[in-house]
């Protein structure tokens, strides 16, 4: 099933860390925008708009999604760009399952055509 049409679970499973050769196979998949950080085990995608309404749209979006799966980003905001970033602190701040499903969520938005136009290439 596509990470997107998934819903996060808060289980002991949900919050074990994805071994890496999954993770990569998922992300390699379905989130081949989102990058993984080897420092800080979270994985990472920085979303660039027209202008700060644009940004602050999404990032709007971005908190109802996370309050919607009870699984929060961390999010640095400024003027034409968002940087996203998850990792999950019960699973030892690795990445699970539950983070893959929300990256994808916010994929989606990309694709809604609410947010698609505004987006920008790096």
């Amino acid at each position: 099933m596509k990470l997107a049409q998934q819903q996060c679970v808060h289980n002991d499973e949900a919050r074990s860390p994805l071994d890496e050769d999954k993770r990569q196979q998922l992300m390699n998949e379905q989130l081949s925008n989102w990058q993984f950080d080897k420092n800080t085990g979270a994985i990472f995608r920085k979303f660039k708009f027209k202008n700060y309404y644009h940004t602050m749209a999404f990032v709007n979006a971005v908190a109802w999604i996370a309050n919607k799966q009870a699984h929060h980003p961390d999010l640095e905001v400024s003027y034409g760009h968002c940087l996203v970033r998850y990792t999950t602190h019960d699973a030892g701040n690795s990445v699970c399952m539950n983070d893959l499903i929300c990256a994808a969520h916010i994929d989606a938005l990309e694709n809604s055509g609410n947010f698609g136009p505004n987006f920008q290439e790096d």
